[in-house]
This record gives C-alpha cells, sequence and structure tokens, in this order.
C-alpha cells in the first residue's frame, strides 16, 4: 500500500536514515522501536508528508488517505466538543447538504420527463449511495462511541473545547482522527495523555481498526496487544521482525548475540590482513600478495554493532528511614475546586511499605489527592502523616520547575548535602548523564531528559514516602525499566499515579479507584484491578446506557450477565485460536529441526564445514524459537485454566 524506498536523510554530517526501505500493508500493525533520537517521528513525518527526505522517495496511491497524529499538537478552536469532533465528518456534511439541496429543487419540478429533472434524480440517487455507502446515517452514533470511548462525557459534548486543558483538547483530535477512517493511521505517542480505561478502549479500537497503524508508544502492554510487526531504527538502518515488541526484544538479543559474533569474526580477519601487509609490505618477493590483500581489505564491507547504551544501569534509592505504622490517613476528606467538588468525604489509611497504584480516568482527583499528602492543598476533614514520616514527592509538571538556567551539574549540586555530594557524578550517570552532558543548561534538554533529572533530585533525601505522579512520562522503555527495578528495591512505602500498565504490573499491591468524587480500594495488582472492574463490561454497560437515556440503573441483572457471558465467549475463543496457531508453529519447527539435523549427516555436508556450521547456527535458532513457543503455549494454557 505505502512503498518507503531507499531513503536517506542527512543534519550535515550526521546520517540519521542511509538507504533504509519499507513497506506498509493493508491492515498491518506496526510498532517503531529505537532509542530517543533514533529517527521514529522524523519517519512518520516523512510518511505523512510533513518533511522531505534527503534522498528518496514514498510511494502513496492516490486512493490511500494518511492520518498523522504528531506527539505535541497546538489544538485551535472556538467550538463545542461535539462541533469540533463533527469536522471530521466533512464529506458526509457537504453530501448532506447537497442531497437537501436537490431533494428541494426535485419538490418544485413539474416537468418529470424534462431532461435537467432525470439529470437532478440521478445526481440524488448518486449523492444518496454514497451518503450510505460512508456511513452517513450514523455519524451521530460514531461521534459518541470514540468521544464516550476517549474519557468524555455527554454534559461535555456542548462544552467549549477551550474550557478543556491542553490534553483534553488532544483527545478531540484522536477522536477527529479516528472517525476520519483513514486507510494508514501513524501515531506518534497516542496515549500520553490518556488514562486506563482510555487507554484500554483505544487499544480494542486500533485492534478492529480496518486500516493499517504504525504506532510509536513507549506503552510496551499496547504494542504487545495491537502490533504484529515491529521495526526498530538503529544506525540508521531499519530492521523488520514479524513479533509484537516483548518477543521482538528476545528476537533483537539473538541478532545481537549473532552479530557481535561475526565482528569479532571480522575484526580477526582484519587483523589478521594487516599483519600480513605490514610484515611484508616491503619485500619485493611479496609485493603482489600485499597489494592482493590491500585491495582485499578496500572491499571488505564493515559490520557495524548496533548501538547499545550500557550507561546508567542501575538506579538505587536511599535506604528508608523507619517511619510509624501507619502513614497516611484520611476521614472524611473533601476537596472542591469553587462549584466543582473533586472528593467526597473519603475515607482510607496507609500502612508502612504499602505500594499503591492511583488510577480512573483524568480530573477525578488523583493528582488532587497526592497534593493533598504532600500538603501542598487545602482541604476539608482530616489528612494525617504518621510518625516520622518524610515525603519524596514527584509531581506531573515537577521537569518544569527546574531552573532553565542552571546547568545539570548545578542543579543537583544545589540541594546536595553531606556526604551525598561526592556521588553527584555517581548519581548523575545513573540517570544517563555523563561527561559534558552534566554542563549542559537546564532549558536544552529533551523532555526525558528533564524527567530524569527532576527523578534524580530525589536520590538526594532519604524519604520513606515516595509519592510520584505520572513519573514516565517522556521516558523511554530502557528508562522507565530502569526505574521501575530502583522502586522493585525501594524499601519505603510508595504511591504511584500512572496509566502505563505494564510499569504498574509487578510494582504495585494495592490499587486506589478514583470514580464519582470517592476512592474505593483493590487488594492486588494492577491486572488483577481490570480483571476485578470487568472493563470490557463496563464498556457495555455505557452502551447500553446511552440506548436508555443514561440510565444506567435501569439495565437488568440478567442482561449483564448475559454481557459477561458473551465477553467471555469472545475472550476464549480468541485464547483458543492463539493456542491451534502457537501448537501449530511447534509442530513447524520440530519438523524444521529433524530434517536439519538429518541433512547434518549427509556426507556432502560432512565434507562441508561452511555448510555445516550454517545449518548448526538455524537449528539454534529454531531450537530458540521452540523454546518460545512453547513457554508461550504453557502460558497461554494457564490462562486458560485459570480464567475459564
Amino acid at each position: 500500500m505505502i512503498s518507503v524506498n531507499n531513503l536517506s536523510v542527512h543534519f550535515g554530517a550526521d546520517i540519521l536514515f542511509d538507504n533504509i526501505s519499507l513497506n506498509i500493508n493493508k491492515r498491518d500493525r506496526i510498532g517503531l522501536a529505537g532509542r530517543n533520537g533514533a529517527g521514529k517521528t522524523t519517519l512518520l513525518r516523512i510518511i505523512a508528508g510533513q518533511q522531505k527526505p534527503t534522498e528518496g522517495t514514498v510511494a502513496v496511491p492516490e486512493d490511500v488517505t494518511i492520518g498523522y497524529l504528531p506527539q505535541e499538537m497546538v489544538v485551535k478552536g472556538d467550538k463545542s466538543i461535539y462541533e469540533e469532533t463533527l469536522s471530521a465528518f466533512e464529506e458526509e456534511q457537504n453530501l448532506k447538504r447537497t442531497i437537501e439541496k436537490l431533494t428541494a429543487e426535485i419538490s418544485v419540478g413539474k416537468d418529470h420527463d424534462s431532461p435537467e429533472y432525470l439529470d437532478l434524480i440521478h445526481r440524488l440517487d448518486e449523492a444518496n449511495n454514497r451518503f450510505q455507502l460512508i456511513g452517513g446515517n450514523n455519524i451521530e452514533e460514531n461521534i459518541e462511541k470514540v468521544l464516550l470511548g476517549l474519557g468524555f462525557s455527554r454534559k461535555d459534548f456542548e462544552r467549549n473545547i477551550k474550557e478543556f486543558s491542553g490534553g483534553w483538547q488532544i483527545r478531540v483530535e484522536i477522536a477527529k482522527l479516528l472517525l476520519k477512517k483513514h486507510d494508514v493511521l501513524l501515531l506518534d505517542e497516542p496515549t500520553n495523555h490518556l488514562d486506563i480505561e482510555s487507554i484500554q478502549w483505544l487499544e480494542e479500537y486500533l485492534d478492529n481498526y480496518d486500516g493499517a497503524v504504525v504506532l510509536v508508544s513507549h506503552d510496551r502492554t499496547l504494542l504487545d496487544n495491537i502490533t504484529k510487526r515491529t521495526v526498530e531504527i538503529s544506525l540508521g538502518k531499519v530492521f523488520d521482525y514479524k513479533a509484537p515488541y516483548s518477543k521482538y526484544v528476545v528476537l533483537r538479543k539473538e541478532r545481537m548475540e549473532s552479530q557481535i559474533a561475526t565482528y569479532n569474526n571480522q575484526q580477526k580477519q582484519i587483523e589478521d590482513i594487516e599483519k600480513f601487509i605490514e610484515r611484508f609490505r616491503y619485500k619485493a618477493t611479496k609485493a603482489v600478495q600485499v597489494q592482493s590483500r590491500i585491495k582485499m581489505l578496500k572491499k571488505i564491507e564493515r559490520i557495524e554493532i548496533d548501538e547499545e547504551d550500557k550507561s546508567g544501569i542501575y538506579i538505587k534509592f536511599p535506604p528508608a528511614p523507619r517511619s510509624g505504622k501507619v502513614v497516611v490517613s484520611a476521614e472524611e476528606l473533601s476537596k472542591r475546586y469553587d462549584a466543582n467538588e473533586v472528593l467526597q468525604n473519603i475515607e482510607f489509611h496507609i500502612d508502612a511499605k504499602e505500594k499503591i497504584a492511583f488510577v480512573g480516568k483524568n480530573g477525578e482527583g488523583k493528582t488532587t489527592l497526592s497534593r493533598i499528602i504532600v500538603g501542598e492543598l487545602e482541604h476539608e476533614g482530616k489528612c494525617t502523616v504518621g510518625y516520622n514520616v518524610s515525603i519524596g514527592y514527584y509531581a506531573q509538571n515537577q521537569s518544569d520547575l527546574l531552573d532553565m538556567d542552571k546547568t545539570v551539574l548545578e542543579t543537583i549540586d544545589d540541594v546536595a548535602v553531606g556526604d551525598i555530594r561526592t556521588k553527584i557524578r555517581e548519581i548523575l550517570g545513573s540517570f544517563l548523564f555523563s561527561d559534558d552532558d552534566v554542563y549542559k543548561k537546564v532549558k536544552i534538554l529533551s523532555g526525558g531528559e528533564k524527567s530524569r533529572l527532576a527523578l534524580a533530585k530525589l536520590l538526594l533525601t532519604p524519604v520513606n514516602l515516595l509519592v510520584l505522579d505520572e513519573p514516565t512520562n517522556h521516558l523511554d522503555m530502557r528508562s522507565k525499566e530502569i526505574l521501575k527495578q530502583a522502586l522493585q528495591k525501594y524499601d519505603g512505602t510508595l504511591i504511584v499515579v500512572s496509566h502505563d500498565r505494564y510499569f504498574l504490573q509487578g510494582l504495585t499491591d494495592k490499587v486506589f479507584e478514583f470514580k464519582n468524587k470517592s476512592v474505593r480500594q483493590y487488594i492486588g495488582s494492577i491486572y488483577d484491578f481490570l480483571k476485578s472492574r470487568k472493563i470490557e463490561t463496563l464498556r457495555q454497560l455505557e452502551i447500553s446506557a446511552k440506548k436508555n437515556g443514561d440510565k444506567t440503573e435501569n439495565i437488568s441483572e440478567n442482561k449483564l450477565k448475559y454481557e459477561e457471558k458473551k465477553q467471555k465467549e469472545r475472550d476464549l475463543r480468541k485464547l483458543n485460536s492463539q493456542i491451534l496457531k502457537c501448537e501449530k508453529r511447534i509442530e513447524e519447527l520440530e519438523s524444521e529441526i529433524k530434517t536439519m539435523e538429518v541433512k547434518l549427516i549427509e556426507p556432502v555436508i560432512l565434507q562441508n564445514h561452511e555448510k555445516q556450521k550454517e545449518i548448526f547456527i538455524r537449528i539454534d535458532e529454531m531450537k530458540k524459537e521452540l523454546t518460545l513457543e512453547v513457554n508461550r503455549w504453557d502460558e497461554l494454557h494457564k490462562k486458560s485454566n485459570y480464567e475459564f
């Protein structure tokens, strides 16, 4: 459908892409991977036609439409949410006006046999057919479905878009993009401004989307559940894996190991050739051989090893000072902003060493309660911090609170006291600031670098309660994994506000759900919570509520049970299909391995060491893939037995 041909992008002497090619096919689900700065956003911009490459072309058929969601955008508009979203249906609205105009003209026509009248009938018929074909009769239903899925309530539909924050305005842009039903969707970090429920809704929507989807995201769960291909950008080249993200990570590691082995062999070959040249350079009897080796050396295509950032492998939070058993408690706690009440008479207590996730839709009070706990907001009712509790707080806008005119080193040096001053360089190195990076001004740092610097400040004072509000925003996969590992080892009490399911899983053991001005507690991991909440069933409730004028209470218990049963049946069918595919691949691999092992003992192969080596490598690759498939088959069966 779309063909990227021999693409190169140069910035002066720096090469971002070097003669890369890539095809995007109908209904492809592609995740773009690569370290920050590798060129993921640039590639999307080029495919979308917003940036020109230095060399190469992007071939897009005339009838193929592309929708592009950039990471950052300025939303302008003075319409209601509904009217702004309605603008996505430009063709439908034009057709509707045409149909109304033609209908009016036909109604006043008197000569029904005239060519002009027959032409009007023909044009009206064509307009009606096109209107039906593109779903013109379902505009209102589709707008409601998408806006509700992205977290808006019906009472928001008539509110002016200016009343909403930038994050909510971007949700409207996402809605418009989805409703236009482009042939190809290019999405650059679409979940940055979404909560868990909206992300899950988007996940299902994209999974069933008729067109192709190319996705850049640091949400590992989303990538695993949506994508079927992972295209990695590294060293100016692309590597195409027919696998979702988690499987790609394993396959990439194997490719790296093979690449390193090949690189080492080539380095040995080059070293041997250079030694020969140096040894016999001035011997006339060896002149021909020396010249031959020099030519050979020039012809060797040097193997490059993919960049693997090994800096900052470990982050370790200081040991938490001892605190009382109850760290935070609240009674009849309420908070309102003018007429808007966010929290109403909530009660809870948090014990020492608990690790808690705050989840819920944006605007339900997660950040508000975080700020109340750390003492930043006034409130009604009681919120008591326990004995000897010291708090470290990372706000959503923490990176914006840094002094932009200071250097990285000065930012840390200003707050470091005592023995910790001797470890400033070590701490900054752990957060990927090394060598001259520490002398950079804060104002020139990227969003991810500012976030890492703000997190680094938390290491300077030992605390026994960490409150982190969206700490993974702007962090890449690797930085998030490093932070997660450090928090898992942290021995104090932890509160995390996050919409990243993979980051939260295995990190927290209790969930506080914020909804309807209250807080409800769940014991267990984030996935335990999502299962208990039956998000899929809630979506069915919302659809039913729309049909009943928002009277959710009228939905019968039998209806609820029916929806649960149907959803369970769909999940089981999907799981069984995955198991069958897994079993088929296991059989294929076992058969291929047997065939290759028989081939190894053939006389022709036994006499050809290079061919033997190739077969051994192939067998090893297949055995590794077989192990992965067997493990996956086992996990799927366990899931089947556990959930069904």
